[in-house]
């Protein structure tokens, strides 16, 4: 799914069974991916409209604890694979709950797309060139 940069998505009925960091260099460095990359995303629906993520991202080469884009593409591939028109999915990444707003017009096409969640202020920096 491409929702600015691309994303393997993978829903399965356990995170915990998965090493994010061993799958998703297993997708990223796969014959398929490897020039390009790619972020991987693993998902478990715990409910009709919740999620869990785990993310591995590509230039970071490491789990990250959020992605935007990885959310969103995997709640819209959640509501394809669900056939839902339109709904709020809440979904748990380790940086905390987001959500994610849409609107599918026709299978397989969104939009009226909205990430929800709080921007924090995380670090600052300087340097001298």
């Amino acid at each position: 799914v491409y929702t600015g940069s691309p994303h393997y998505i993978r829903f399965v009925n356990n995170l915990k069974d998965y090493n994010i960091v061993d799958f998703g260099k297993s997708i990223r460095y796969n014959n398929s991916y490897k020039t390009d990359g790619i972020n991987v995303n693993i998902s478990q629906i715990v409910t009709k409209n919740n999620l869990e993520v785990l993310t591995y991202e590509r230039g970071v080469e490491d789990e990250t604890f959020s992605c935007g884009t990885g959310v969103t593409a995997v709640v819209l591939a959640y509501a394809f694979k669900e056939d839902i028109e339109k709904g709020e999915v809440v979904v748990k990444v380790k940086g905390g709950d987001l959500k994610v707003a849409f609107n599918q017009v026709e299978k397989g096409v969104f939009n009226q797309i909205q990430l929800i969640g709080p921007a924090k202020f995380v670090y600052k920096g300087t340097i001298d060139v």
